[in-house]
Formats: C-alpha cells, sequence, structure tokens
C-alpha cells in the first residue's frame, strides 16, 4: 500500500506531530508514505528521516499512490482538485462545514473525536463516510512532580488561552519539555476537536485541568482522569487551587490518565485505526 500524505501546516501543531506519528508507525509495518508539504515547514523538516517530502505545487504525484490523505482544510482542496483515487480526509476542527463541492469530493472522513463526528453530519456529510480514530501520543516518562502550572502557547488562535489575573502559568511551545517539571496541565478553550496536548499531558502522568467543550470530556473524565471546567478564569483558579491543596487527588488523576492513554490513545492504537480505515477504502 502507498499514501500520500498532504499538509499545509506551517507551524509544528498537534495535527502536525499526528501526521508524523501516522508516518513513522505506518512505515513500521510495512506501509510506504509519501508527504506534499511546505519545504520549510517543521513538518517536512522532521519527515525527510522518515519519508520521501515533496512540496505542494508537484501534485501531479498523487495519481502514484493508492490513498490521497489530507490533513488540513487546504490539503483537503487540492487533493479534491487532483486525486485520482480514494481520499481520505482528516478531520481536526469543531466549526461546522460549510457545504462546498470538495466535501463530497472525499472517499472517507477520520475525525478527531465522537464530537467532530456530530459536528459533520449536522454539516451534511453522511454519517457511513466518517470514521472516528482518535489521537495517538506516546507514554512519556512520568513527570517527577514538579511546580509549574503549563499551558499550551497558542499562536493567532483567538479561540484558545485564557488569561488568570494572579495565577502563575508557564505558557510552552514544547509541551514534551517542559511536562516533567508540571505540576498540572491547563488547557482552556473556546472551541476544540480533541486536545492531543492534553493527552500528551496525561501519558506523563500530569493531571489536566480542561475546559468542558468540543472533544475533551471524550478524553478528559471528571475527576476521575483530569478536572473539566466552565471556560474562565475564576472557574480554571479554583482548579488549580483544589489540585494544589489536595496532591492526592492530584496523584490519583495522573495515574489514572496514563492508564488511559496506555490502554485507548496510544499511537500504536491511532496507525492501527487509521490503517484499518485505510483498508476498508480500498476494500
Amino acid at each position: 500500500m502507498r499514501v500520500l500524505h498532504i499538509d499545509c501546516g506551517r507551524e509544528m501543531r498537534g495535527g502536525q506531530w499526528q501526521v508524523l506519528r501516522l508516518i513513522e508507525g505506518l512505515s513500521a509495518l510495512g506501509v510506504e508514505s509519501a508527504l506534499l508539504a511546505p519545504k520549510d515547514s517543521p513538518l517536512a523538516a522532521r519527515a525527510r528521516a522518515l519519508c520521501e517530502v515533496r512540496a505542494p505545487h508537484l501534485l501531479n504525484v498523487a495519481r502514484r499512490y493508492d490513498i490521497v490523505h489530507a490533513h488540513d482544510a487546504h490539503a483537503h482542496t487540492l487533493a479534491a482538485l487532483v486525486a485520482r483515487g480514494p481520499v481520505i480526509v482528516a478531520r481536526r476542527v469543531a466549526f461546522h462545514p460549510r457545504w462546498r463541492w470538495k466535501y463530497g469530493r472525499a472517499t472517507r472522513y477520520i475525525a478527531v473525536s465522537e464530537f467532530v463526528k456530530r459536528v459533520l453530519v449536522c454539516g451534511g456529510v453522511p454519517e457511513d463516510k466518517i470514521s472516528v480514530v482518535y489521537d495517538g501520543v506516546p507514554l512519556l516518562a512520568p513527570a517527577v512532580g514538579g511546580t509549574l502550572v503549563v499551558a499550551p502557547a497558542y499562536r493567532n488562535d483567538p479561540q484558545k488561552g485564557l488569561a488568570l489575573a494572579g495565577v502563575p502559568v508557564h505558557y510552552s511551545a514544547n509541551l514534551e519539555a517542559d511536562l516533567p517539571r508540571a505540576a498540572m496541565l491547563l488547557y482552556l478553550t473556546r472551541s476544540e476537536g480533541l486536545g492531543s496536548g492534553a493527552l500528551l499531558a496525561m501519558s506523563a502522568g500530569v493531571p489536566v485541568i480542561a475546559s468542558r467543550t468540543g472533544g475533551l470530556p471524550e478524553i478528559v473524565r471528571h475527576m476521575e482522569t483530569g478536572l473539566l471546567v466552565d471556560d474562565t478564569a475564576e472557574s480554571a483558579a479554583a482548579a488549580i487551587a483544589l489540585l494544589r491543596a489536595d496532591q492526592d487527588l492530584a496523584r490519583r488523576l495522573g495515574a489514572a490518565a496514563r492508564r488511559a492513554v496506555e490502554a485507548s490513545f496510544s499511537t500504536e492504537a491511532m496507525v492501527r485505526r487509521t490503517l484499518e480505515v485505510y483498508r476498508q477504502v480500498l476494500s
């Protein structure tokens, strides 16, 4: 099986990490991948060690592959224009699609959560064309009891992040590097398809405080694997105070979160489920 991945992002965000992990995992299972991405993007730089990387203007190569897998909205448009075979579209965002010709061009959608699947159905995509495959993250070494309240650093995304007066927060551009020093992860957003940053913290056993929105409740179960809060500074500050005051609760939530990642949200599970979708499309 030969798969062409298209990703037009110019930052290394959650979606790009999923593409990279998917290509690596598929290679281990004998699936040949190639990537179309901006040549100066962080994803292209990292993927060159794993597969052939080309610039998006070389789309005439698409017809050489069994499947074209588009990983963002721009990639979806490009794939719909040039692919001759099956087109799989990853859908990670929580906003409703505006029905356009390209949505009918996709052979199958891979939604990152049940919430995103419902959004697609409400937007007119037939339910039988949608498969749900959750993000997968590596199992990190357990965090060693740091003191930082860590939050992802979002750039150019007004839907994510919230100022917390009086609460020192470390806004991280590299979660994997900062999680060993984290006491908790703060993941506040008004719109979220799933939340791979939250999953990464969970894999390190770091308790997560997340907005009760989008796909986040599918991975963060309140008072079981983390805390869900309203998207307000007051709710977030109260949750931070609770975890600081109750270290036993923080440890229990972190340990349960790590077990949840092992059971349901590993990179291996994401790769395996994606490959199952490929095989269904080609059968």
